[in-house]
């Protein structure tokens, strides 16, 4: 990023002791803009989280005060901050088997259906982890179908791992983590995680075999999407909670529309359709199957 004349090449004493104070016209401006570029909705009530991470981006770029990184926002030269913008207010909260019922209905109904129905002929089965943060949701669906499929070659299989975050993909992306994260699973799934030694003592990292299974690439919810699918199962957990009746309902048709037939969609746990859909139906706790 290139911002000379307009932030300092270094970042000055003086930011590190920033102003922070957010104005409600500033929080108006960056929510307005957040929504626009991400279709993410930010409350009022979250304006002392975005404050503080609104801080990074001041200090990171060697400003004053929040008021200054508004302002900066508003000049052309700042297309190149956006996306780190929407890193900064996104959240990316995550866990290997979060919501333990969907990955067993991925290992015990849909996984050997597809392998009987499409083995021995390259079958082809794609899985879609549509918001996949820090990559954990993406290496458990991949566990879990490594269980599954086996050690056999004869089905065209492949995870899609998308996110709006740059920063966090690139974390998904190594596979590295604590290995106490790997300690603390369930003892019938510890398993299933293979892993290999960690970049840092302390790091485990998921096995080249996992890894292969899983593209991660960046995806903005909200703009146009240039897979052409079909998908067999796509995972949109904890998502929808960020935007608003209308977003939720145009990616809800979009995902549909992607959706194999008999596919399957799953949410989060504190999630629902916007409206009930004609060709989802729900079959078990957060788990919608497409109809038609």
């Amino acid at each position: 990023m290139s911002l000379s004349g307009i932030i300092p090449a270094t970042i000055p004493a003086s930011a590190i002791g920033a102003d922070i104070t957010l104005t409600r016209e500033d929080m108006k401006f960056i929510a307005a803009l957040v929504y626009e570029q991400a279709g993410i909705v930010i409350r009022e009530h979250k304006e002392a989280m975005t404050r503080g991470r609104l801080a990074r981006r001041v200090k990171a770029l060697g400003l004053g005060s929040v008021a200054e990184y508004c302002a900066f926002l508003k000049t052309p030269q700042a297309a190149s901050e956006l996306p780190e913008l929407i890193n900064a207010v996104t959240t990316n909260h995550t866990a290997f088997f979060r919501e333990r019922h969907h990955f067993d209905h991925l290992r015990r109904e849909v996984m050997p259906r597809l392998v009987q129905e499409r083995a021995g002929r390259r079958g082809r089965i794609r899985i879609w982890s549509s918001a996949c943060s820090s990559g954990e949701e993406a290496y458990s669906i991949a566990a879990t179908c490594r269980e599954a499929i086996g050690p056999r070659s004869d089905l065209d299989f492949r995870i899609l791992a998308t996110d709006i975050d740059t920063d966090i993909l690139a974390r998904a992306e190594a596979g590295i983590y604590p290995v106490d994260l790997f300690e603390r699973l369930p003892a019938d799934v510890k398993p299933s995680m293979r892993l290999e030694a960690g970049s840092t003592r302390g790091d485990a990292r998921i096995s080249e075999e996992l890894r292969r299974m899983v593209a991660f690439k960046r995806l903005n919810l909200i703009e146009t999407w240039p897979m052409k699918g079909p998908f067999d199962v796509i995972f949109c957990r904890n998502v929808f909670i960020y935007f608003d009746t209308q977003t939720k309902a145009s990616i809800l048709d979009r995902f549909v529309a992607l959706l194999s037939p008999g596919g399957f969609l799953y949410l989060g746990h504190s999630e629902s359709l916007p409206q009930p859909h004609p060709n989802l139906r729900l079959i078990g706790r957060t788990i919608y199957e497409r109809t038609a």
